[in-house]
């Protein structure tokens, strides 16, 4: 546990130091994206903040790489894998927020990165459940690669306010590293080095880092960072699933084993549901759901007289819900836990649909 923690405050330290940099270099050679209709800036600011985080994971998993504990775990392909597709996928983001990509040729891209990734061994190769597994490689492959896309235009979407997005995916990969270490444990492996831990405790510590510059109100915004970090997280995801034998578990073994298919579907469930919502929406008013728009949850929630910090408070809120639940199905009995959700999200519920009084606007007067 030492070398984890010690590796996210190297990822949070280096997030710190490197964001400050690349928003100097912003500025100092004008790389300051115009005000979009959607923005909800009142004036533009640096948007490129994603090149320090995905500098900041890809060199924490280089010094791990260093690490004696920790370096059986890149004589595979997998954490280069991992680190690849993220540096492609940063690149990707910066050259659509400095040029706005049509959504196809963006799509196209984010296809052949997580492709890539795939066939470097980030692939999903069997669901823990009866024993089921996929049917061919063929199969495998586009699976996975559509698991990685998904999650990372979901975590895209949801990227619209200050700390929105870093922290979401902040609280998801806490919940998916205690996961991933207690399960861990709880089959008696012999070391407690997974590259699933690994991937998502340097995400921990990025994501914790850039909220420092990124809360509201914001200094820089996350461009390129939204989709590389949901790609890191839906490749930790599938690292991790199938691999856990229901044998070597001896409480609920059904319900534990199919955590590594229920929490990483937890993590995401904020940006997934409002990528189904939200595309929904769209489609029924003719347009394409990769069009953006103002129709997001957080934008409703604005509507609805939540301030700025409030919404973001809600949405982490929300996710907290979803994803703590699930950890603690490998530790408590599954009723003690549902009773712990369901009251956690009847505050929820009383929380976000709480009514605001509406301003009263004062008459105006008459002059005489």
């Amino acid at each position: 546990m030492k070398v984890y923690l010690l590796l996210a405050a190297i990822a949070m330290a280096l997030t710190i130091l490197l964001t400050p940099a690349v928003r100097w270099a912003c500025l100092r050679f004008g790389i300051v994206p115009a005000l979009r209709g959607r923005d909800l800036q009142k004036t533009p600011i640096p948007r490129l903040g994603g090149i320090a985080m995905t500098i900041s994971l890809i060199v924490t998993m280089l010094v791990a790489s260093r690490i004696p504990y920790m370096a059986p775990l890149f004589a595979g392909t997998i954490p280069w894998a991992v680190m690849a597709g993220a540096g492609g996928m940063c690149i990707l983001g910066i050259i659509d927020d400095i040029i706005e990509l049509d959504w196809m040729a963006k799509l196209g891209g984010q296809v052949l990165i997580a492709g890539g990734m795939a066939f470097g061994g980030v692939q999903l190769a069997s669901f823990p459940i009866f024993g089921i597994t996929l049917g061919s490689s063929r199969l495998s492959l586009f699976i996975s690669v559509l698991f990685i896309v998904g999650i990372m235009n979901a975590v895209n979407f949801i990227d619209g306010l200050d700390g929105l997005a870093s922290g979401m995916i902040a609280i998801g990969a806490g919940s998916f590293f205690i996961y991933s270490y207690i399960i861990t444990r709880l089959m008696g492996a012999v070391s407690y080095a997974t590259t699933a831990s690994l991937i998502v405790i340097a995400l921990l510590g990025v994501c914790a880092g850039f909220l420092w510059f990124n809360f509201h109100p914001s200094s820089i915004m996350m461009g390129g960072g939204a989709e590389t970090m949901g790609l890191v997280l839906g490749a930790a995801g599938i690292i991790v699933t199938g691999k856990i034998d229901p044998s070597l578990l001896e409480r609920q073994q059904m319900i534990v084993s199919a955590l590594p298919l229920i929490l990483p579907l937890a993590v995401i469930f904020m940006p997934v549901a409002d990528l189904v919502v939200t595309s929904v929406r769209r489609m029924r008013r003719g347009k394409s759901p990769f069009v953006a728009d103002r129709s997001h949850f957080h934008d409703r929630l604005l509507v609805a007289g939540h301030s700025h910090r409030g919404v973001v408070a809600i949405l982490w809120m929300w996710t907290a819900i979803v994803c703590v639940p699930a950890v603690g199905l490998l530790v408590f009995e599954w009723w003690s836990v549902a009773l712990v959700a369901v009251i956690a999200a009847a505050i929820g519920v009383a929380v976000t649909t709480r009514e605001f009084p509406k301003e009263e606007t004062a008459p105006e007067e008459v002059s005489a």
